[in-house]
């Protein structure tokens, strides 16, 4: 076997093992100091589980990243900026699980996390080069990297809303992302140890987090996010486009469902972030799937994404846009046949159906008339 795949499992496994033996003890601390996800269908809330369950699986995972990068990892001024954003970005997702935190108080958090990334590590989003022109932000690309640390972090938090979404998307973009590392020669890099630590932290965790859920991501969900825009950037190899556009069309389902719910809420006059039972999971709930399989769908769609960013980056990059191209106007398609985005889509999607039928049978008995005539 090569080397560099026996390495690669060496970190993966380890990290896993970690992560899986941790997430017991994760449970009994959270019973201890009540950071329980008790069920509620009251509006403002959406719960779907019926029984109060553990949450600080987010802290588990970051538990065995440390072990995984003690091991593993190499020490930096980049990595220690990433260490001491995680701690903040963790200690935040506590503190908001066992005591609900305004969402100004959360932001806060992340925004500081976020800096010391920017500021301390050197994580920037200099510039970008797209079309044949080059955009360079300058100044402005502080508060843009800010924003996109940010953004990710609340992505990844916003769609964790059934057992084994959130950690398993975020295994999907942590494999796909050593996959075209790996085969593109660069596995000792540190984006690499980073992002193979991550997978083995995250798969451990989904062992417990799958349904039915022994316990719950929390808000710690926002550190998955938060890893997710580290290596992202890390992948950043910049000014071409295509090495930020690669990562995020990995995240394609979360991203998609991100940008539909913030039309939606601002649409019905409704604060961007507030929670409600029309992300693209509880459609599919609607539809009669169960949770498993509803999971399973979006693990699906998301897996579609991450083919079509391997495709793009190492065999054919017009092809992997046409894949992308292809799964993006399937997904708008089942928006627009839902009420996603809002109730008046839907009703206009099923009158066009309506209406495009009427044409076809029209048309088709007009020429059965024709033939009969000749």
């Amino acid at each position: 076997m090569n080397q560099q795949i026996i390495e690669i499992l060496k970190i993966v496994i380890t990290t896993f093992l970690c992560s899986t033996l941790i997430m017991p003890f994760m449970k009994r601390i959270a019973r201890h100091i009540g950071a329980m996800d008790i069920p509620r269908n009251d509006e403002g809330h959406r719960h779907i589980h019926t029984k109060a369950t553990p949450k600080l699986g987010g802290v588990g995972i970051f538990l065995a990243f440390l072990i995984g990068y003690m091991l593993f990892g190499t020490e930096s001024v980049q990595m220690n900026s990433i260490l001491i954003g995680s701690f903040i970005i963790i200690l935040t997702g506590i503190a908001d699980d066992i005591k609900s935190l305004r969402a100004r108080t959360k932001l806060t958090g992340q925004i500081i996390a976020a800096s010391i990334l920017v500021f301390y590590g050197g994580f920037l989003l200099n510039n970008i080069t797209a079309f044949g022109y080059t955009i360079n932000f300058g100044w402005f690309s502080y508060p843009l990297t800010i924003l996109f640390v940010v953004a990710c972090a609340n992505i990844i938090n916003l769609i964790d809303g059934l057992d084994g979404l959130s950690g398993g998307i975020s295994s999907i973009f942590f494999l796909t992302i050593g996959i075209i590392g790996y085969f593109q020669g660069r596995s000792g890099t540190l984006v690499m140890i980073l992002t193979f630590i991550m997978l083995g932290a995250t798969l451990g965790f989904l062992l417990h987090n799958f349904y039915p859920a022994k316990i719950f991501c929390g808000d710690c969900a926002m550190y998955l996010g938060f890893m997710i825009a580290v290596i992202t950037l890390l992948e950043f190899k910049g000014p071409a486009l295509t090495s930020l556009f690669v990562p995020l069309m990995i995240l394609g389902i979360p991203i998609l469902d991100t940008i539909f719910a913030i039309i939606r809420r601002l649409l019905k006059h409704q604060a961007p972030f507030s929670p409600d039972k029309e992300h693209i999971h509880h459609q599919l709930l609607g539809m009669n799937f169960s949770q498993r399989t509803t999971v399973l769908i979006i693990y699906g769609f998301n897996f579609l994404f991450a083919f079509a960013s391997i495709f793009y980056s190492l065999k054919d990059p017009f092809m992997g846009k046409i894949l992308y191209i292809i799964i993006f106007i399937t997904v708008v398609w089942f928006v627009l046949r839902t009420t996603v985005i809002s109730k008046k889509n839907k009703e206009m999607t099923d009158n066009i159906i309506e209406k495009v039928g009427e044409v076809i049978k029209k048309d088709s008995k007009s020429k059965k008339q024709k033939n009969r005539v000749k």
